[in-house]
């Protein structure tokens, strides 16, 4: 509505300013029409001042003129039409000029594309173009732009080759030697490794200056920590979670490098399989999907462990005993079960007389006295083997019951949707199998080694008996 009015007000002075050009050449400073209207109310204002004016003007060139003689009143007309004479001239030239101007333009514009046609300048600023669109697409994907910023006063240079492609003006030579620059600059730059001083987006948000040391266009590393680019904001942020140890040790050992090879972690993908390492659970949140199933299997699996170690330790040591016992069958020890076995039989000379079968009674009953301490903790072993794939079959069950159940509100088969209940499925499972195999393992080199020690209290049991049954026979 301004404009509006500010054009009406226009129009309309320059209708009066035409009628009292003659007589206000002079009074230009004190025009009502020298300012604008802002509303309707001042426009009407100023249209009646403007007729005011006009009409005290207009009665007082006729006071003037019917107070003139009839020779002034002559010359005052020859003058009046001599001005209008003159105005009328200069707006013919004016208009011829235009006229001509514009012929000329048009020729020049015909010569321009004709001779642009056989140059092959059309196709060649269009390819120009097309050019720079597709170099505008990588060079906003590549993080080798964080080390190039714009300077003050300067296009950065994906806006440069955005607006360079989105134009219709005939290029510059200037414009054609930057889209060669930034294309050789960035040639250049993706095949060396750098580093330069840069913004870097911390976990919490606060962009911090940093030495960020860059590899081609694949990775980037600051301070020891993987980065990531972000188009968006033409800037370097850290990974909210970092890669496995094994490369973080290699990108320190690349870090303090300065010379010479240096292994180093690149990323082919330009970030792609960085942001699936940052996305891939750790093995905390891969139990907590499990959930209660889950944690339930683990305390199984942790109780058959230490029973495991506790019984192993207790093996080795028992058989190294029992070994140093074989050494020195005439002094029995009390420290080891085959000491305690030859104690039981030979600390009563007496029993010596006693009748064969009795002497196998009695060692019999001292062998089997030592074999529950051998085979301990071998039936939970068992158990747990057993109940191990149980438990990961429970744990299955439930999650194919929340897959179930997903699909069901949702009405659609989305992966993602489904990713939980699968996942809880088969973290549940893994469990169940990785408590199970380990320790059916266990179990059998428990069993080896105690069947090993009561082997040899059979051996020694077996030597007795036939050397009481042989002193028998000599009496």
């Amino acid at each position: 509505m301004r404009n509006f009015v500010s054009r009406v007000s226009g129009i309309v002075a320059a209708s009066v300013l035409a009628c009292a050009l003659p007589l206000a050449a002079g009074a230009q400073g004190d025009d009502p029409l020298s300012r604008d209207a802002g509303s309707l109310e001042e426009l009407l204002e100023q249209v009646r001042s403007i007729r005011q004016s006009e009409s005290q003007l207009y009665e007082q060139r006729m006071a003037e003129f019917n107070a003139a003689s009839e020779s002034e009143r002559a010359a005052m007309m020859r003058q009046a039409q001599q001005r209008r004479d003159q105005l009328a001239a200069q707006s013919d030239r004016m208009s011829d000029q235009y006229s001509a101007n514009e012929i000329r333009i048009n020729e020049l514009n015909r010569e321009l594309v004709q001779k642009a046609n056989q140059l092959g300048l059309s196709e060649l600023f269009g390819l120009s173009r097309q050019v720079a669109g597709d170099v505008a697409s990588i060079l906003s994907q590549s993080l080798i732009s964080t080390q190039f910023p714009a300077t003050e006063g300067e296009m950065g240079r994906v806006e440069f080759l955005r607006a360079f492609a989105d134009s219709r003006q005939t290029p510059q030579p200037e414009q054609l030697e930057r889209l060669w620059f930034e294309m050789h600059r960035e040639m250049t730059a993706q095949g060396a490794v750098a580093r330069y001083q840069a913004p870097v987006v911390q976990p919490t948000g606060e962009s911090v200056p940093g030495e960020v040391i860059r590899i081609g266009p694949f990775t980037a590393m600051s301070n020891n920590q993987f980065l990531s680019y972000l188009p968006e904001l033409n800037q370097l942020a850290v990974l909210p979670r970092q890669l496995p140890g094994e490369f973080m040790s290699i990108g320190r050992s690349f870090s303090q490098a300065t010379e010479g090879y240096a292994r180093a972690v690149v990323d082919y993908t330009r970030g792609v399989l960085l942001a699936l390492y940052v996305e891939r659970p750790t093995w905390a949140e891969r139990i907590h999907l499990g959930e209660e199933v889950g944690y339930v299997i683990i305390v199984v699996g942790i109780a058959g462990a230490l029973a495991f170690v506790w019984q192993l330790i207790h093996l080795i040591l028992v058989r190294i005993k029992v070994r140093r016992q074989l050494q020195n069958l005439d002094e029995p020890r009390r420290d080891n079960p085959l000491g305690r076995v030859l104690l039981a039989f030979r600390g009563d000379p007496n029993r010596i007389e006693e009748d064969a079968d009795i002497a196998e009674l009695r060692i019999s009953e001292a062998v089997l006295r030592e074999v529950p301490k051998l085979e301990r903790f071998q039936a939970f072993l068992r158990l747990a083997v057993a109940a191990g794939p149980l438990l990961g079959l429970i744990g299955t069950v439930v999650g194919m019951i929340i897959t179930f159940q997903s699909i069901t509100e949702s009405g659609s088969s989305d992966p993602r949707l489904m990713a939980t209940g699968i996942g809880q499925a088969m973290i549940a499972t893994v469990l169940g199998l990785g408590i199970a195999i380990p320790l059916l393992f266990a179990n059998a080199l428990l069993n080896g080694l105690s069947r090993t020690v009561v082997q040899i209290l059979d051996e020694q049991s077996a030597g007795m008996l036939a050397e009481s049954i042989e002193k028998q026979r000599r009496v």
